[in-house]
C-alpha cells in the first residue's frame, strides 16, 4: 500500500514499476492531456509487448506514436487512428492489433471499470461492425448489447497541479479521459507541473482525489508540450 506522503517520486522510478506485457491506459484527447513526459520515460525504459488504451494514437513522432514506431505496442484499444499514418501502417501490416470502439462507448467502458461495474447495456452500433462479438439480451421486447468494462494494470495521466498526497487538478481540455482513467487502473502514475503541500489545493477544485493515485512525478512544461498549444493544456 502506498502511503499518502510517499507518492512523490522520480519519473524513472515510477515507470520502472511497469512490466513487459502490461495493459496501460493513457490520458489525453489528441495532444491536450497526454502525459508526454511519462510516455518518453516509458520509451526510454524499454518495456515492450504493451497493450495501450487511448482515445487516439497521437501523431507520428509524439506520444504513443513513438512507442508504436519502436514496435513496442502489441495492441491498441482506441477510437481512431486518423492522425497517425504510422499507426495505420502498423495495423495494416499486422505489427499491431487494433480494437476500435466509438468514443462514447470507450469512455463509458472505462468509467464503468472505475466505479466497479462489470459493464453496461447499449443499443449503439446494433446491426453494424461495432456490435460484432457482443452478447445481446432482450428486455421487455427491446434488444440490448452488453459492453464489458475496460480496466488496466496502469494508467498514465497528466495534471496541471497536484499535492504530495496525489490530489490532482486538471486544466481546460486536459480534463478529458484523464479523470476516468485515473479511476480504472490498478496503479496510476500522474505527471504534473507543480506539486503543492497537502492542504494548499482548494478542496472544491480537486478533480481526482488522492485515493486513486499511486505515484506523482513533477515535470517541466518543455518536456510535456509536444505539439500542443500552451492554452490547450
Amino acid at each position: 500500500m502506498t502511503l499518502l506522503n510517499h507518492k512523490v517520486c522520480e519519473i524513472d522510478a515510477a515507470i520502472a514499476q511497469i512490466p513487459d506485457g502490461a495493459t496501460i491506459m493513457v490520458g489525453g484527447f489528441g495532444s491536450p492531456g497526454t502525459p508526454f513526459a511519462l510516455l518518453d520515460a516509458l520509451l526510454a525504459s524499454g518495456q515492450g509487448n504493451l497493450t495501450l488504451i487511448k482515445n487516439d494514437a497521437n501523431e507520428p513522432g509524439i506520444g504513443i506514436g513513438k512507442l508504436i514506431e519502436a514496435g513496442r505496442v502489441k495492441r491498441l484499444i482506441t477510437s481512431h487512428l486518423g492522425l497517425n499514418r504510422t499507426a495505420i501502417e502498423a495495423m495494416n501490416s499486422g505489427q499491431m492489433e487494433v480494437t476500435f470502439h466509438p468514443q462514447g462507448l470507450l469512455a463509458e467502458k472505462i468509467r464503468c471499470a472505475g466505479v466497479g461495474h462489470g459493464g453496461f447495456l447499449t443499443d449503439i452500433g446494433m446491426g453494424t461492425e461495432v456490435a460484432e462479438g457482443r452478447h445481446e439480451i432482450t428486455i421487455e421486447g427491446a434488444t440490448w448489447a452488453i459492453e464489458p468494462a475496460l480496466q488496466a494494470d496502469f494508467a498514465l495521466v497528466h495534471a496541471e497541479r497536484a499535492d504530495r498526497y496525489g490530489n490532482l487538478i486538471y486544466r481546460a481540455t486536459a480534463s478529458n479521459f484523464n479523470p476516468l482513467m485515473a479511476m480504472a487502473a490498478d496503479r496510476v502514475i500522474a505527471q504534473t507541473y507543480r506539486i503543492d503541500e497537502p492542504g494548499d489545493l482548494p478542496i472544491d477544485t480537486i478533480h481526482t482525489p488522492c485515493a486513486f493515485i499511486s505515484q506523482v512525478v513533477q515535470v517541466d512544461r518543455a518536456s510535456s508540450q509536444q505539439g500542443v498549444r500552451p492554452h490547450a493544456l
